[in-house]
């Protein structure tokens, strides 16, 4: 038997979720032949050029959160500029209600939803972020969440900090190790959640459920025996689950009913994600207000009556992880 989806485009017959690809693929690169100012070149490569793209993303959405860490991180804040929209977002998708007279101070736009529109008259699925956009012409370069943190390690390294880290392995091998680890972690846990949470049958829900705990118990045992998931350098996979790990308490174990333990019940990951919320760039961007009452108050096929929940004490973040020693 199923039920009514959360997105219905996104529904197999089966029951389970299956997530929508991204639509807008373009990407801002060194390599790009086209000067400042000018659009993207033959190949569809934007030009890097600092402070003409605006990032947009909501501070409820993993997906989004990752490209705020790694912005912080690299220290692009001046280079690329940051809109933040309204946690609830209705058919109209993502609003930008935070800013005065709702409309975003750059891009000029109440809703996420015109700057699609505008690229892409045609476009009928969902409005997501993160998304950057051109201020010039308003146009959206980019919703290809994977690529955009990739891109900022590799093609804004002009405008890094002098001590940024380096997010991806160098080595050959050590970085399809980390790769392959991204592409698990993406399947199993990252999206696996969402498996979970908006499966409309029992079968594909159990199916998604087991593969999140698996995955889960697999990476609580390599992290037994290292600070972090390559060593001891946070790397780009670090950033891609702590988004998850950090949502778990919050959103996941009740809400996506991913319940057969509490992040705080596994004792090294839940001191694995600890660390890193208290690095520098990681906690400081998280927002646990905005991450309940997004997907309390807008998912009411899962929470219909949409009460946000006050729990659970976050307080326990800060406390010493001991993963240094």
């Amino acid at each position: 038997m199923t039920h009514r989806a959360p997105f219905v485009a996104e529904s197999a017959p089966s029951g389970e979720f299956v997530r929508q690809p991204n639509r807008f693929n373009g990407r801002i690169s060194a390599s790009s032949r086209s000067g400042p100012g000018d659009g993207p070149d033959a190949d569809g490569l934007w030009p890097v050029e600092p402070g003409r793209y605006r990032l947009v993303v909501s501070l409820a959405c993993p997906w989004a959160h990752r490209s705020v860490i790694v912005r912080r991180l690299l220290g692009l804040e001046d280079a690329i500029s940051l809109a933040v929209v309204d946690p609830i977002r209705d058919e109209r998708g993502w609003r930008f209600w935070l800013d005065e007279d709702h409309h975003d101070a750059l891009l000029g736009i109440e809703f996420l939803s015109e700057a699609y529109l505008r690229t892409d008259p045609a476009f009928t699925g969902r409005f997501t972020v993160p998304a950057i956009v051109d201020t010039r012409t308003g146009l959206v370069v980019t919703n290809d969440y994977p690529q955009i943190t990739l891109d900022l390690s590799t093609e804004w390294t002009a405008f890094h900090a002098p001590d940024a880290p380096d997010l991806l392995p160098s080595e050959p091998s050590v970085r399809a190790e980390h790769d392959a680890l991204v592409e698990d972690i993406f399947r199993d846990v990252n999206n696996g959640v969402y498996r979970a949470g908006f499966a409309t049958s029992q079968g594909a829900y159990e199916q998604a459920y087991a593969q999140l705990f698996d995955r889960l118990d697999a990476l609580s045992d390599r992290l037994r025996t290292r600070r972090f998931l390559m060593g001891d350098a946070i790397t780009e996979v670090d950033v891609r689950l702590f988004t998850t790990l950090v949502r778990f308490d919050a959103v996941y174990h009740g809400h996506f009913k991913c319940n057969r333990n509490k992040l705080t019940e596994d004792p090294v990951l839940w001191a694995y994600a600890r660390d890193l919320y208290q690095t520098a760039g990681f906690g400081e961007t998280v927002d646990f207000d905005h991450i309940k009452r997004h997907y309390y108050a807008t998912h009411d096929t899962i929470n219909p009556t949409l009460v946000v929940p006050l729990g659970p004490d976050t307080s326990g973040w800060t406390t010493p992880h001991g993963r240094d020693s």
